[in-house]
């Protein structure tokens, strides 16, 4: 078995439904095995999902485990000679899987490898790579150094934007939203660490594969990822998780080295985690205050897709009273989507593409381009077997 892929799951049935079916394309030509670890979702994930994929191995778990000791079951079960770690709300390009296995077998040093993750506006997000967060280099993060010199290679070394993003190179840390790795690493370094909840499992996994003499390299292969779906960020549960792991990190790695700066650290993420804690609560408070005044249902949307998705799509529209543009085309007849000069898609929110009528690949890449900075329009995707239009904030 060349690949294992593991997803963890928890109330993200339509997203995990869209992951499943990139992955579908991507492993035509591999050797593949499919995990996905549901951890107690209310949603009825695990009877969609077995109805759907029935290929798609399934751990079902009756309450929360958490992500690292969900991915370490289904780990232990695989058989893969690399094993990924994905996240369920990630779109896969059809030549990603084989590309980051090319690259792996190329490379013995690497240990494990992530891509370039784009944002659903297309944007590069820069978790894709980062550097371990070293006291200095935190400090550099949480104080906005690394904002203000984001390519220099002490104080921006936390994103290393001194890297030129369409180029492989060794970094630190893998992001955890995927992540590929040589299963002889994971045997060497053991599985992920069950005491990170969610969050700062990937930096610590980073870290002892580096510790092991393994390299990390970033892959400049493109995926989307609508960065956490599943997670509520205005909640307190979130902050306290986050920053928990952060401590935890800090303890397991650091606190020998830098005894004498515990106590400040411990200050400075604790300050760091209600500051951003009263950020979020505030942001609900005003989605909350504009709850009868529904943005989403205001959003404009421009579908690109075959006839029948026309169809399909048209009424789905009429039903949520989505305002929708239709225009006809595949990847074919129109390669350039909404960037071609028949089409003015800077009035729309959303550019919505027929799955069907362009590959996943074709329309990360369509979606990557900026033309104009100040231009901003997010990814929609509709699929006529699923009938589902998916986009970050909301699913029809």
């Amino acid at each position: 078995m060349r690949l294992s892929v593991i997803i963890v799951s928890y109330n993200v049935k339509y997203y995990l439904e869209q992951c499943l079916c990139s992955l579908r394309k991507a492993c035509r030509d591999l050797e593949t095995e499919c995990w996905v670890v549901d951890n107690a979702s209310s949603d009825e994930t695990v009877e969609y999902v077995r109805e759907r994929f029935p290929e798609v191995h399934i751990i079902a778990n009756e309450e929360n485990v958490g992500f690292s000791r969900a991915n370490n079951m289904a780990i232990r079960r695989s058989t893969g000679e690399y094993v990924l770690l994905l996240n369920p709300d990630t779109i896969v390009g059809e030549h990603v899987l084989s590309s980051c296995i090319s690259f792996l077998d190329r490379h013995p040093e690497a240990g494990a490898a992530g891509v370039a993750m784009l944002k659903d506006n297309g944007g590069f997000a820069w978790e894709s790579r980062r550097g371990f967060p070293t006291p200095f280099v935190s400090f550099c993060k949480m104080s906005g150094l690394c904002a203000l010199f984001p390519h220099s290679r002490t104080f921006g070394r936390y994103y290393m934007r001194y890297y030129d993003k369409s180029e492989p190179h060794p970094i630190e840390v893998i992001s955890g939203a995927f992540n590929m790795i040589r299963k002889t690493a994971l045997d060497r370094t053991g599985l992920l660490d069950e005491e990170f909840f969610m969050y700062g499992e990937d930096i610590d996994l980073s870290y002892r594969l580096h510790a092991c003499g393994y390299e990390n390299y970033y892959l400049p292969f493109q995926i989307l990822h609508y960065k956490g779906e599943s997670t509520h960020k205005s909640s307190f549960r979130y902050v306290h998780v986050f920053y928990k792991a952060m401590l935890i990190f800090f303890d397991k790695h650091y606190r020998r080295s830098y005894r004498w700066l515990t106590p400040f650290i411990r200050l400075a993420v604790v300050v760091r985690g209600v500051m951003d804690l009263c950020v979020h609560q505030r942001e609900r408070l005003r989605g909350l205050w504009r709850k009868d005044d529904d943005e989403e249902s205001r959003k404009s949307y421009l579908f690109i897709g075959r006839p029948e998705a026309v169809e399909a799509l048209c009424r789905v529209g009429m039903e949520k009273g989505l305002r929708i543009n239709f225009v006809i085309g595949d990847e074919q007849k129109m390669p350039d989507g909404h960037l071609d000069a028949s089409v003015s898609p800077q009035g729309y929110d959303y550019v919505v593409y027929d799955v069907g009528a362009y590959s996943y690949e074709k329309i990360l890449d369509l979606m990557s381009r900026k033309v104009n900075k100040r231009w901003h329009v997010r990814l929609g995707t509709f699929s006529v077997e699923t009938q589902k239009l998916i986009t970050l904030n909301r699913v029809y």
